[in-house]
């Protein structure tokens, strides 16, 4: 190639370049990007409009996803329900994968949930809330923060540490307490679930009782409440709604939870009857049985099936939770 092409060439390429560098330019430009002139109120509002429509779209794509994993879950269940009822999977007694014939009854597993989840609740509700009250309304200025970042440490101690704690200690010490043939049981999973569904709690709980007007604390004062009878009989009913949505969202960390539960629980897919019992649970027997099955089979499809159950529950507490939310806002 001679080198009058080789300068056409480059011509060709620098005009292109400039080209496009002026049309994004004049892009931020109408956009109202750092570009506007002392004129340009019109322009501004155009760059508005740009920046609303891409949050919108922002939140169109999550709204999006979470729809696309539900229909991923319920395709690949549907080939389960196809061979079993929906009666014998939902209400089913017994989880046996691998005999013959198979059974997917989901019921030990969910109800293993419920247990775990309900005393995680029992435990860690009246804990967070009065570590809220604490917070926001007792303790002085320097603790408060010292409190406050302590709990943002809990928060972010991984669920397998917590998993080893219960293994190597509180397991055992739980054995030894109550007797017990094992303490890979039930109990072991639900302290350590309150333990980790606590950040969650104080945080939401906190802001709640600190968004509640002075107004309200002033009132109260002027009408001779003591600062106990103020906290319990204004401040606490004036942010029900904002802790009702933290104990909604400590439920939805429960249920959700893997590693521990699979780490402590026992893994015994029979139906409990006391919560000092191995159990598994709904995430545990996926995290446990997904890695073994073969796939496109009857036991593929069935843990399918037991996320499209995990999932539904999940959706609804959350949601539940968002409604308290904006009650709270109100």
């Amino acid at each position: 190639m001679t080198k009058p092409q080789n300068s056409k060439r480059t011509i060709r390429w620098a005009t292109a370049f400039s080209s496009f560098g002026f049309r994004v330019l004049n892009l931020f430009r109408i956009s109202g990007f750092g570009f506007r002139d002392s004129g340009g109120t019109d322009r501004h509002r155009i760059g508005e409009h740009l920046i609303e429509w891409c949050i919108k779209l922002s939140g169109l794509v999550v709204v999006a996803f979470v729809f696309l994993i539900f229909l991923f879950l319920l395709r690949d269940s549907l080939s389960l329900f196809r061979q079993y009822s929906v009666k014998e999977v939902l209400f089913g007694s017994e989880w046996l994968p691998i005999s013959e014939p198979a059974k997917f009854g989901v019921l030990p597993l969910l109800v293993g949930s419920v247990f775990v989840t309900f005393w995680a609740i029992v435990i860690c509700v009246p804990l967070g809330v009065g570590a809220a009250m604490f917070i926001a309304e007792v303790a002085p200025k320097p603790l408060k923060h010292v409190l406050k970042s302590l709990v943002e440490i809990l928060a972010a101690i991984p669920s397998v540490v917590l998993g080893f704690l219960g293994i190597i200690w509180l397991g055992p010490f739980l054995r030894n307490t109550f007797g017990l043939s094992t303490g890979m049981c039930g109990l072991t999973g639900s302290l350590l679930l309150a333990f980790m569904a606590l950040p969650t709690i104080i945080s939401i709980s906190e802001d709640a009782l600190v968004g509640v007007p002075k107004s309200y604390r002033e009132a109260a004062f002027g009408l001779g409440a003591t600062r106990w009878q103020t906290l319990w009989r204004v401040i606490l009913p004036s942010a029900s709604s904002g802790i009702v949505a933290a104990v909604m969202l400590g439920i939805g960390r429960v249920v959700g939870e893997t590693m521990v539960v699979l780490m402590v629980t026992g893994n015994a897919p029979v139906m409990p009857k006391s919560i000092l019992q191995p159990l598994r649970t709904l995430t545990a027997t996926i995290a446990g049985e997904m890695g073994e099955t073969v796939g496109g089979s009857e036991h593929y499809f069935a843990l399918f099936a037991v996320g499209l159950v995990l999932f539904a529950i999940t959706f609804s507490i959350n949601f539940v939770a968002d409604l308290f939310l904006r009650r709270a806002r109100k």
